[in-house]
């Protein structure tokens, strides 16, 4: 079941390098794109960062409406993570081609794509210059979002089974996921 995450851990959402999916929509257009290049930036507000090229789909709609979700996939998701990684939601609608259901945002308008571990609601913090020269979007956190066998007490939880475990890109189609939990210290 989907669990709101306190906003001052969204940034142990993201800290483990996961892949993400970058939901986005604007005026009755959605789209969906895989991003492996992202972080958080800080605490309070939790902040994150995402490259999103300029020549994608998703970029578009995230200049127009100024917001997206991060979606933290699941490893039973790879095939689809990779898919809308490799097509443009200009060309075809990567929801009815691949069957992706999804529910509404809580804050924002883009979507929440089910089957993943976890989802960031973000509104973009304008910063012209820096998207336009590295493609790269800075964002405020509004609302957060995990499954509640996956993250708990603000922690993820050590996945036995692989298929639910977050995905991390390698490059050239191939990711892995991170597996056997180790703990040095109580933070």
């Amino acid at each position: 079941m989907r669990v709101p995450v306190d906003l001052r851990q969204v940034s142990r959402l993201l800290n483990h390098g996961p892949t993400v999916l970058v939901a986005s929509q604007h005026e009755g257009h959605r789209d969906v794109m895989a991003a492996a290049w992202n972080m958080p930036l800080d605490f309070s507000p939790p902040k994150v960062a995402v490259v999103i090229d300029k020549a994608t789909y998703t970029r578009e709609l995230v200049d127009a409406s100024g917001e997206f979700v991060l979606a933290v996939p699941c490893a039973g998701q790879a095939q689809l993570t990779a898919d809308v990684g490799h097509v443009s939601g200009r060309d075809l609608d990567k929801f009815a081609r691949y069957g992706i259901q999804a529910r509404p945002g809580q804050k924002v308008d883009a979507p929440l794509i089910e089957g993943c571990l976890a989802w960031l609601e973000c509104v973009v913090y304008p910063e012209p210059y820096v998207e336009h020269r590295y493609d790269l979007f800075l964002a405020e956190v509004v609302h957060a979002w995990a499954e509640d066998w996956a993250f708990v007490d603000g922690r993820w939880v050590d996945q036995p089974e692989v298929q639910r475990r977050a995905l991390h890109h390698l490059g050239a189609g191939q990711f892995f996921t991170s597996g056997g939990l180790l703990v040095t210290q109580a933070a």
